[in-house]
């Protein structure tokens, strides 16, 4: 089913400026409304001139008058794009998740009411499955949630998902498409990672080196998009081809590794937060110390869609396009190992 007037949530936020921008840009979309309490950021109108035909709604999604919006609009297809990892500060933590579970209860409340919708598109994460040692090596759409801490982002998003699977039942004549998204990286998005590895000297857990896949930035709005323009419904995990060691990342955006012993993890990150440099929240610590990887068989073969970066290339751009420049020169390093391995 192609859309013919599309509800975007979260166009304040790069994945939503930019998906409304491209759907505006379809010419067999008729309409495209962005809703966020805030307008674009400066950085996406500047980037995409299509947004300038997206109609901007300043409204939150947890006000019952998105109902309103939705239904004096016609809308058929809503893509929501509003669940956020990233808490603004410490302080913030149940404002998020107001936002994103509240605001998820009341704008399915307003599709369900709303006879015109037919397909619904949720943006979520591949954190609803957890971290842990005990983890399946690779997780499939059908691996239940563990490891998930009492409050956070990944709790946050079951919630959010479980209201969704209660949404499909009450209109079972709507399509609807969850999308797990691994973690998100490239030179244009500013998330935990990004922040993470950004940092000069990166502490990790002390015997642990986590297996991490990830999603370019551009390969998320590409999948969000083809969920929005064709009808797929379904879970779908959203990963790049392969991974990289947390070490091997480490070295390849040249920073410095800092071990540190596992029970002093905590302190780190709250070191790290209070100075505002990473906000890591109990979820990313244990993704940090045991990985996560996807099955991605679903999304190529029923969803019909292969992402264009692998891990490894979603990371080198994220490093060549943020401009990080190595602490120690890779030409040191090689003759530190050449001299040892002499001394042998």
């Amino acid at each position: 089913m192609t859309p013919r007037v599309v509800l975007v949530t979260g166009v304040g936020g790069y994945l939503g400026g930019h998906l409304a921008a491209r759907l505006a840009a379809n010419p067999a979309v008729h309409r495209v409304l962005g809703v966020d309490t805030v307008p674009p950021h400066p950085g996406v109108r500047e980037a995409v001139r299509e947004l300038a035909r997206v109609e901007f709604v300043r409204a939150d999604i947890r006000n019952p008058l998105i109902a309103k919006v939705i239904t004096e609009a016609e809308v058929d297809t809503v893509v929501h794009a509003a669940l956020t990892a990233n808490p603004p500060g410490p302080t913030r933590r149940s404002a998020v998740k107001e936002l994103n579970v509240l605001g998820a209860m009341q704008l399915l409340a307003a599709c369900q009411r709303a006879p015109s919708v037919r397909a619904l598109v949720v943006k979520s994460t591949a954190a609803v499955y957890g971290a842990g040692a005990r983890h399946p090596a690779v997780l499939t759409e059908d691996t239940p949630p563990h490891g998930i801490a009492a409050n956070g982002y990944a709790k946050d998003a079951v919630e959010v998902e479980d209201y969704v699977r209660g949404f499909a039942r009450r209109r079972p004549d709507v399509a609807v498409t969850v999308l797990r998204l691994a973690n998100l990286i490239g030179p244009d998005v500013d998330t935990v990672l990004t922040r993470y590895f950004a940092l000069p000297v990166v502490p990790t857990v002390l015997g642990y080196d986590a297996r991490i896949q990830l999603l370019h930035s551009a390969d998320a709005l590409a999948v969000l998009e083809r969920a929005a323009t064709r009808t797929a419904p379904g879970v779908f995990n959203a990963g790049a081809d392969g991974v990289l060691m947390l070490s091997q990342a480490i070295r390849r955006a040249g920073r410095l590794a800092f071990p540190v012993p596992r029970a002093a993890i905590p302190t780190a990150g709250r070191f790290l937060r209070g100075a505002r440099l990473v906000d890591f929240s109990e979820d990313h610590l244990r993704y940090l110390n045991h990985g996560r990887v996807l099955d991605t068989t679903r999304l190529r073969a029923e969803f019909g869609f292969t992402p264009r970066w692998t891990t490894r290339q979603a990371f080198d751009d994220y490093v060549h396009g943020s401009g990080l420049r190595p602490v120690i020169s890779p030409g040191l390093i090689g003759g530190l190992e050449r001299g040892l391995v002499g001394t042998r």
